[in-house]
């Protein structure tokens, strides 16, 4: 790995404007050849503030990339039978090419139920355990978002990533396992820590690739980076002061990585510019079969 120590900064913003571009530009090609644009259904129940704003996000997106987004906003007191008879009918709409739920649900609905019940073929954020399954299998069809992203981001840097090793800091379904699967993938021996590891230290010390993937602010020191590594920060935690700062002390990391990912502007562009990529390749892949 880099042994600088002046880190090459992972600029996420520009790598996601040029995957965004890239998209668009296919998008328009789809269109030209299929007489539509791909599709998006966005579910939001409720209006959950912080998941208001990454809604809005998403659907200013893919107006840019010129995806079709069809918003569906059923209250918080929604029924799970509504609610997955509204899954049922977007699996079955021929507009409908992918299907976001934005998590969390409130409280009364099981998360794992609704996102299980969306077809694979369309489930674009990639927590299908059809889609789990596939990339364990190292088959991948539609991947999670975020892991997608750093592997992208690795690669636009061209981050030596087979042989390496790499810890994942971290077993959320959402981020932390998908993440090791994906670094397997590429050919890294990897390590998943949690709650229950004991050295956390030790484990990240050794690491030629660190992901952080805990959702606590400033976590992980920047004296427990491997001189060289590459720090990739996917945690986004707000200060009292409103500060955005990652799950690792930038500052500090910044003295002894290779590469490191801001926060904000590093894996969070990346994640909808993955959106709107898998949303594409469902489309495409739905008209191939």
């Amino acid at each position: 790995m880099s042994a600088s120590n002046h880190p090459l900064i992972l600029d996420g913003k520009a790598v996601a404007a040029r995957v965004r571009a890239d998209v668009a530009q296919r998008v328009r090609e789809f269109v030209a050849l299929h007489g539509r644009a791909p599709g998006l259904a966005v579910v939001q129940v409720g209006q959950d503030p912080a998941s208001s704003v990454y809604v809005r996000n998403k659907k200013k997106a893919c107006a840019e990339a010129g995806i079709q987004s069809f918003s569906h906003d059923p209250p918080a007191t929604v029924t799970r039978q509504e609610l997955l008879a509204l899954v049922d009918l977007l699996n079955r709409d021929s507009q409908v090419d992918g299907i976001l739920v934005q998590l969390p649900l409130p409280a009364g609905l099981d998360a794992n139920e609704i996102m299980d019940a969306i077809d694979p073929h369309k489930d674009v954020d990639g927590f299908h355990p059809t889609n789990t399954g596939l990339l364990a299998q190292k088959r991948p069809a539609l991947r999670p978002c975020t892991p997608y992203g750093v592997m992208r981001l690795a690669q636009e840097y061209a981050i030596p990533l087979s042989g390496a090793r790499a810890t994942v800091v971290g077993a959320s379904n959402i981020v932390g396992r998908p993440m090791a699967l994906e670094l397997l993938l590429a050919g890294c021996t990897v390590t998943v820590c949690h709650t229950r590891t004991r050295d956390l230290a030790a484990e990240v010390a050794r690491a030629d690739v660190v992901v952080a993937a805990i959702g606590k602010p400033q976590m992980i020191p920047g004296a427990w980076i491997k001189p060289g590594a590459a720090v990739f920060d996917v945690g986004i935690n707000r200060l009292a002061d409103g500060t955005l700062v990652g799950d690792v002390d930038f500052a500090g990391a910044s003295l002894r990585a290779g590469w490191i990912t801001p926060v904000p502007g590093g894996a969070g562009p990346m994640t909808i510019a993955m959106l709107l990529s898998n949303t594409l390749e469902a489309a495409l892949r739905r008209m191939a079969r």
